[in-house]
């Protein structure tokens, strides 16, 4: 079986960050959960800097990305994010309560692979997450020469 494919989660809110982990958890995806609580420290996870330099060097196979953060928000990440060689294949769902269409439009225009607005309904929340997970994490392939870059950076 293949080894699970790390998740980074960038979320501010302690209980949604929460209710997003639980949902992973019903497909045994919570273990490979990596949860920072803000733009800067997403950043630091992803360029290997900071409590984050001697991290096993391999990119998440995808990051759930909250917009209204403090220090550095989601929208601004998502742009140093497609900026960067490195780092812009990654695919990034923006998980978020914003229903503001300049934020939707945003995201889209840099690249965002997904934009999920945070259902009220717990269940719904719960459903959403889960197939997030189940579908970047286990299922999608990244290509050949993603794979490649992560290989020789181990």
């Amino acid at each position: 079986m293949n080894k699970l494919k790390p998740i980074l989660l960038v979320e501010d809110d302690p209980r949604d960050a929460e209710l997003t982990i639980m949902a992973l958890t019903e497909h045994n995806l919570s273990n490979r959960v990596t949860h920072v609580v803000d733009g800067v420290e997403a950043l630091e996870f992803l360029r290997y800097e900071g409590k984050f330099a001697d991290r096993e060097k391999e990119n998440p196979s995808v990051i759930l990305l909250d917009i209204k953060m403090p220090r550095l928000d989601g929208i601004e990440v998502l742009q140093e994010i497609r900026a960067d060689k490195s780092l812009k294949a990654i695919p990034t769902v923006m998980l978020t309560s914003s229903r503001e269409d300049p934020d939707l439009e945003k995201c889209y225009e840099l690249g965002v692979n997904t934009y999920v607005v945070k259902p009220v309904d717990f269940k719904e929340f719960i459903a959403s997450v889960k197939n997030i997970g189940i579908f970047w994490a286990i299922i999608n392939e990244a290509p050949s020469a993603i794979k490649k870059h992560y290989e020789s950076h181990k």
